[in-house]
């Protein structure tokens, strides 16, 4: 990747802010990490660690930009707070980002995660199931525990929480569900809910929401915020379908065009599907379907895609829910340097590169 490409992200301050909090959050997840209770005996411990708390811990320590619980704090001290006000939350939703990869790398096949063999390819998928189990249960186990939050405090931030998993697995359930039965009659407004419930409640609403509630919001800057993640949210679903179509190759690797090779119902594929001539979409329709895997296949499946507009559209549309998210902060007042972060994480989901 050239210069001239890293030189704006670098210079955002989402990204600056990313790369400050970094280190709080990773420090908080170590200390956090669920272990073996005392009261087991030594052999049972160890068996406990190896089978179950260590893949969660390695996982888990080998995430990325941590986008999510940052997220978390910067609810927090956009409305007043403290970031350490929202520590526990924003693991808790780390964790959740944990459990869901572990679950979704064995439902989709997948072989690799951040570079490494996935945990069912290391561990075995019983075993892998079990773990993103663990991973689940201690998203509320860290919110229960946190005594610096005050009880009806806790079991807001735990609704949210629960509310959060389950608007997610509903939108897995439907985009599972439509790859299984080989669907698709699937609409834009089909897909906008699926991609709503499956990325923008977990990935933006909810952790920038449960921090500011931390922190003591009133409920015009929750819903706010949360108003705000469900289109930033949208939009960063929308970039992540374009880059694995249109990105970098080379950056992306084994998983560029994975998207045309899975036949995932995008809003680009959805589109194109609906404004093709007959014949155009049969065949889009028919390399969708067929797991593609050569490059030549996959290069016709997108050209068929830039033939109908529909990445031209997606990318316009991203850029409008950027707009649209920007404008849901004014409806409540936010500290001036957090309101000048949020606005740039919502240019950086439709600018990013990767």
């Amino acid at each position: 990747m050239s210069q001239d490409q890293t030189a704006p992200a670098a210079a955002n301050p989402f990204v600056t802010y990313l790369a400050r909090q970094r280190p709080l959050i990773e420090g908080a997840l170590a200390e956090k990490c669920p272990r073996p209770q005392p009261d087991h005996a030594r052999a049972e411990q160890a068996d406990l660690d190896r089978y179950l708390y260590a893949p969660l811990a390695r996982f888990t320590k080998s995430g990325g930009k941590r986008t999510r619980p940052a997220l978390c704090l910067l609810g927090a001290e956009a409305v007043g707070g403290r970031a350490q006000d929202a520590l526990s939350v924003a693991c808790a939703i780390e964790y959740f980002q944990s459990a869901a990869l572990i679950h979704d790398d064995i439902a989709d096949k997948s072989e690799l995660r951040r570079g490494e063999p996935c945990v069912y390819v290391t561990e075995g998928t019983g075993v892998a199931v079990n773990v993103g189990d663990l991973a689940l249960t201690t998203v509320a186990r860290l919110v229960l525990d946190d005594r610096g939050l005050a009880p009806d405090v806790r079991l807001r931030v735990l609704d949210e929480v629960v509310a959060m998993e389950e608007r997610t697995l509903e939108g897995q359930a439907l985009d599972l569900g439509w790859a299984r039965d080989g669907r698709w009659d699937i609409s834009v407004d089909d897909y906008l809910c699926m991609a709503s419930h499956k990325t923008a409640y977990y990935s933006a609403a909810v952790p920038l929401a449960t921090g500011a509630i931390c922190a003591g919001a009133s409920d015009a800057q929750v819903g706010a915020l949360r108003a705000f993640g469900m289109k930033a949210g949208l939009a960063f679903q929308l970039q992540d379908d374009l880059l694995n179509l249109v990105g970098d190759a080379a950056a992306q690797g084994k998983d560029f065009r994975s998207d045309v090779t899975e036949g995932k119902r995008t809003l680009v594929a959805v589109w194109a599907l609906s404004h093709l001539p007959e014949g155009p979409a049969a065949e889009l329709s028919q390399i969708l379907s067929s797991h593609a895997t050569d490059e030549a296949q996959l290069a016709r499946a997108v050209e068929l895609m830039r033939q109908s507009g529909a990445i031209d559209h997606a990318r316009a549309f991203a850029h409008d829910l950027v707009d649209e998210a920007k404008s849901n902060l004014s409806s409540a007042d936010f500290l001036p340097e957090a309101h000048k972060v949020l606005l740039a994480m919502a240019d950086f989901f439709v600018e990013r590169l990767g």
